[in-house]
């Protein structure tokens, strides 16, 4: 019964840490971890910090700040679909799957941006689709990049030929561009989230 209660507390406080990484885009210092939690030693704090690096719910950068490791959430994968022809569904618990891990490679060197605009709708990234930016990754011809060309940001699909280097869109309507004078390139897009409801 104790072990049960301590394991609920350990839930509780794992929630509230998760719940300001949420609200907040940051790990809480461990100061606030104590307000979250309602620990008011130092010592105490370090403990459930411990106790959750042992359960993989937060992990240390290279830095040694605190990041989330599974607090960012995990859903449960059921199955598969079939999106050709119907065949029965059944639900069978396949496994958990952190999104963290399915979307994110370098969590240090990642970003999201909300899309505005319409230039790369033919690679199924719409306006209010958020993208992942990795910037750790070395842009390869094909990916599609957020660059800044003289002066401005864009998202689109990057294209080298030998010294040349040219961003096109993934819409007939806009024209492709070569920099005339600078280009730096902020990262490269790994993923798209798009939200349906």
């Amino acid at each position: 019964m104790v072990r049960d209660v301590d394991k609920d507390k350990l839930r509780e406080r794992e929630k509230g840490i998760a719940q300001f990484y949420h609200d907040h885009g940051r790990m809480p210092s461990f100061s606030e971890i104590g307000e979250l939690t309602g620990l008011r030693s130092k010592n105490a704090v370090s403990k459930l910090v411990r106790k959750l690096e042992d359960l993989q719910v937060l992990e240390r950068d290279r830095t040694g700040r605190l990041v989330p490791g599974s607090i960012a959430s995990s859903v449960r994968v059921l199955g598969t679909v079939e999106a050709g022809f119907p065949s029965p569904a059944e639900e069978e618990l396949a496994d958990t799957l952190s999104l963290d891990d399915l979307l994110i490679q370098n969590r240090e060197a990642t970003f999201l941006l909300k899309v505005s605009g319409d230039s790369m709708s033919g690679a199924g990234v719409l306006p209010g689709d958020m993208v992942i930016v990795d910037r750790g990754q070395t842009p390869k011809s094909g990916d599609i990049v957020i660059a800044e060309v003289d002066g401005e940001w864009t998202m689109k699909y990057l294209r080298k030929r030998g010294s040349s280097v040219t961003l096109v869109a993934a819409n007939p309507k806009y024209q492709p561009i070569t920099p005339k004078n600078e280009l730096k390139i902020a990262g490269v897009v790994t993923a798209v989230v798009r939200k349906y409801k």
